[in-house]
């Protein structure tokens, strides 16, 4: 399976009192990370809100932690879709130190619904939306 990759760096707002990554801003990496692989597979959140109502929210989380980010070091996310229902995202996004030798600091699955925004109520993922979704499981990113 084929994955979108992106690279971000650890700022000192992103550190607690003993020098590493707060393990609760994994999932706010995580977040941007599913942004942009949505956003590089053609699938802007924005546009599924503005042309059809939808949105995605976080149904579920589980986080593994392994090995400690720190201060300055740079972390690279790698996003795949896992499984795709007509209204709901599995993905897995594994975070490596890329500064380092590449171990896995943090998995984190994730399952993300698709609901209206008006009602909050479960909605099928648009046809455009599934396709450009593939392309995280094909590699086309």
């Amino acid at each position: 399976m084929a994955t979108h990759k992106i690279r971000f760096r650890v700022y000192y707002e992103d550190t607690d009192a003993g020098g590493i990554v707060y393990h609760a801003r994994y999932l706010g990496f995580a977040e941007r990370a599913r942004s942009e692989a949505m956003r590089d597979a053609d699938a802007s959140v924005t546009e599924l809100l503005n042309d059809f109502g939808l949105v995605f929210v976080v149904r579920q989380a589980a986080i593994r932690y392994r090995s400690p980010l720190r201060l300055d070091d740079e972390m690279e996310i790698e996003t795949a879709l896992d499984a795709m229902t007509p209204t709901r995202l599995k993905l897995c996004q594994t975070v490596r130190n890329y500064s380092g030798d590449g171990e896995i600091a943090t998995v984190i699955d994730v399952e993300l619904a698709c609901l209206s925004a008006a009602d909050m109520k479960p909605a099928k993922i648009p046809p455009r939306w599934r396709d450009a979704v593939r392309k995280l499981e094909a590699g086309e990113v």
